[in-house]
């Protein structure tokens, strides 16, 4: 008794299913020249260097052409003495090959330069050389091809490696000059272009000498100076980082507040048991704009892209997208260009002072703004409850609520004739 008794069905309830055939597979015969294990390991994969296809190693040359080696002389163009050598060579049908020997094009000479009488005496006297010893010098450079090394083992006087090269190199370099008039044509010349300097070789194999001739404690005792100067120079980098924020916090205080609202826009004022609107304190500097400028004061680099970039980034971090369109407007109106044409350092800093007084008169237009809205509540009131008792006036004039004008700032007002302005109203109202 199985499943199907104990539920009454059928023992052949389902057709036979039809096997499906498998796709014969297609046999890979072995190729000739490649051992079993080879291949049973490649599973005949291409390899990995290029071969030579075992079809081409098994291949006979044609009936009609017969080759043999044969020990033939030769002659070589990179000599000068005419030597002549043996060596096997390929022969086909009894002919021999002919041209220069296939190695010749491999011998490559430099061209040294070389001078007559007259220019010696004209352009290339120096008291500390002779003649003979200059030609001397200029035979073993083209019989060696500038190894100075193996030109000063073989250099009669006893002339050090960097006066040979100092004196091949300047005679060359005023040869140079006297035969080509016209500097535009030489410019590009590596003699002139980059010219020799005897000093800087000297001090720089004194350098090595020293950096090669140092023991094992001596490297450590480096190695410990450098650590510390780099801790050293890590740990001021966070007391830069915050002595800058403090400096960028401290003239931007209150930048958001006049970013909420557009002047000529009516603004309502808050309830009379509300406490005034506190200027948020903006966020500090983001951490790479002011290990930027701390690592930039700390070497005393002031860079005329990147560093000004930076600045106006970190200037401007406190405030909104409009408050900087503001600052940028205000800018134009004045006449001064967004970005100094010459961004010294000077520049930069009086650009810098500009924009954050630009702020901070941004921002007292605000508060003035929202003075303004919490004062007028007030004096329509007064004036409603008591309608026989007639207005004041100041001076002849009708009091009226101070509207400020939208090219407010600038030249036509500056940033102290505004705190008075706001002193007095506020001592008006209160």
């Amino acid at each position: 008794m199985d499943a199907k008794d104990i539920l009454g069905l059928p023992k052949n309830s389902f057709p036979p299913q039809e096997k499906k055939s498998r796709p014969p597979k297609e046999s890979q015969r072995k190729p000739d020249g490649i051992s079993r294990e080879v291949y049973a390991l490649t599973g005949g994969l291409a390899p990995l260097m290029p071969a030579v296809d075992s079809s081409q190693l098994k291949r006979r040359p044609p009936p009609d052409e017969k080759v043999a080696w044969q020990w033939l002389g030769f002659t070589s163009s990179a000599r000068k003495d005419n030597l002549h050598l043996y060596h096997w060579v390929r022969v086909v049908n009894g002919v021999p090959p002919t041209g220069d020997y296939s190695f010749a094009k491999y011998n490559k000479s430099v061209d040294i330069t070389r001078y007559t009488d007259e220019e010696y005496e004209k352009y290339l006297t120096d008291p500390r050389w002779t003649k003979e010893e200059t030609d001397q010098l200029f035979d073993l450079c083209e019989q060696f091809d500038l190894r100075f090394i193996v030109i000063a083992d073989r250099f009669p006087s006893s002339r050090t490696l960097e006066e040979l090269k100092d004196r091949y190199y300047s005679v060359s370099r005023a040869l140079l000059i006297a035969r080509n008039p016209s500097s535009v044509d030489i410019a590009a010349h590596p003699l002139l272009k980059e010219p020799y300097n005897i000093s800087r070789d000297v001090e720089r194999k004194r350098a090595m000498s020293l950096v090669l001739s140092q023991t094992r404690q001596q490297e450590q005792r480096d190695e410990e100076v450098l650590a510390e100067a780099k801790r050293i120079a890590q740990s001021r980098i966070p007391a830069k980082v915050s002595q800058e924020s403090e400096m960028a916090v401290a003239p931007n205080a209150g930048v958001e507040v006049t970013e909420r609202t557009i002047p000529g826009e009516t603004v309502s004022p808050p309830p009379s048991n509300a406490q005034h609107p506190l200027i948020p304190v903006p966020p500090p500097l983001s951490t790479e704009n002011a290990s930027t400028l701390a690592s930039l004061r700390i070497l005393r680099v002031y860079l005329r892209t990147y560093a000004l970039e930076q600045m106006l980034q970190a200037a401007s971090s406190t405030a909104g997208l409009r408050t900087i369109k503001r600052v940028e407007q205000t800018l134009q109106d004045l006449g001064v260009n967004l970005k100094p044409r010459v961004p010294t350092k000077a520049v930069c800093a009086e650009h810098l002072e500009l924009r954050k007084e630009i702020l901070t008169l941004l921002n007292l237009q605000k508060q003035l703004q929202y003075k303004e809205a919490e004062g007028l509540p007030f004096r329509e009131g007064s004036f409603t409850e008591t309608p026989g008792t007639p207005k004041h006036f100041h001076n002849g004039e009708q009091d009226r609520t101070f509207v400020p004008d939208s090219s407010f700032g600038g030249n036509e007002l500056c940033t102290c004739n505004l705190i008075y302005l706001l002193l007095g109203i506020l001592s008006t109202f209160y």
